[in-house]
Parts: structure tokens; sequence; C-alpha cells
């Protein structure tokens, strides 16, 4: 029990703590009648529980703790935080009172963000039941990244379109975070695809 709850897992189940928490702070936001404070607070929680996911996988492999709960934990907790965040960026806390979607992503995008989890998370289970190890490829950590860099910005501009030069300057970085995100995510998807496709085939051949 000590090895497997060392402190990159510790960590880990930390980020989750923080994610549940930005979460009840999104919920509490109304557009139609905003307290940009809770959006304060929660983009400060978002960058504090994804700057984490960098710390224990650093410590991980620095000191030599990965471990089997850590390989299944880190990349579940990731998930549960960005598909979160993408999930109620569509939903009516975001809507203003004309019925436009602040955030500009709509239900679509969060299908593909959602989609390429489940994908990527189901190659990774058949490829280590066939005995393959499946580690992260760049591609799937620079979809990491854009999407931990697109949602807090996302939820900053909502609360201060000023700060970025009023709301055509607002809405033109908002739709491009969120196309360049969804572009970033597909194309990981296609990446690990390809990558497990020669096990797919071996698998259809037995």
């Amino acid at each position: 029990m000590k090895s497997t709850l060392n402190l990159p897992n510790r960590i880990t189940l930390g980020r989750l703590i923080l994610a549940i928490l930005f979460f009840v702070l999104l919920s509490q936001y109304s557009q139609q009648s905003p307290n940009r404070w809770i959006l304060d607070l929660a983009v400060a929680v978002f960058v504090v529980a994804a700057g984490s996911d960098y710390i224990d996988g650093y410590i991980a492999r620095k000191r030599g703790l990965v471990t089997p709960l850590g390989r299944v934990l880190d990349p579940l907790v990731d998930k549960i935080l960005v598909c979160g965040a993408f999930i109620f960026f569509v939903g009516p806390n975001f809507v203003d009172a004309s019925g436009r979607n602040t955030t500009t992503v709509e239900a679509w995008m969060v299908v593909v963000i959602v989609g390429r989890e489940l994908l990527v998370s189901g190659l990774r289970g058949f490829s280590e039941s066939q005995g393959k190890a499946y580690g992260s490829s760049i591609h799937g950590k620079l979809k990491m990244w854009m999407q931990s860099i697109a949602a807090p910005i996302i939820l900053f501009i909502v609360a201060h379109e000023h700060a970025v030069g009023g709301a055509a300057n607002a809405e033109r970085i908002k739709f491009a975070l969120v196309w360049l995100t969804v572009v970033v995510t597909a194309l990981s998807a296609l990446q690990y695809l390809a990558r497990s496709w020669h096990l797919l085939e071996e698998s259809a051949t037995k």
C-alpha cells in the first residue's frame, strides 16, 4: 500500500480533488448573471491541476516511482479534468440572455474530444491485453497541452472580454483556440489508431 500510494500518485489524487472543485465552481457560474470571480478562481484551480500533471510524472520518472496504479490513474484524471471542462462549456451555464454560447464550443466538438479519449482508452486496453506496452506519444502530449492551454484561456476571455480588446477580438481568439484544439485532438486520435492498426489486423487473422 505504501509503494502504491507514493508521492506521484498522491499528487494525482490531489489533481482529482482539484478537478471536482473546478466542476463545482463552473456549476455555480451563470452567464446571465455572471460572477466573474468564480471563473477567475476556476481558471486558477484548472491551471494548478493541469500543472500538477507534469510534476507527478517528473517525480515518478526521476525517483523510479512509476506504479501500475499511476499508469492507469494519471491519464484517467487528465481525461476527467479536460472532458469535464469541455462538457461544461456547452452547458446552460455559459449561455447568455440572447441564447448564445459564450465559449463558442459546440456539442459535436465535445463528442470529438470525449470520443477520442474513449477510443484511445479502448486501444490501450486492447494493446495491453495482447502484452504490448501502450505509453503516451508526443501526439497525445501535444493534444493534452493544447486542451490544457485552451480551456483556461477560454474561461478567462469569457470573464474578461475587455482584456483582449473587446468582444470581436474575444470571439476570434476563442474560435481559433477551440478549432485548434479540435483539430489537434482529432489528429491525435488518427495517429493512435494508425499506431494500433497492426495489432488490430493481427487480432482479426487469429
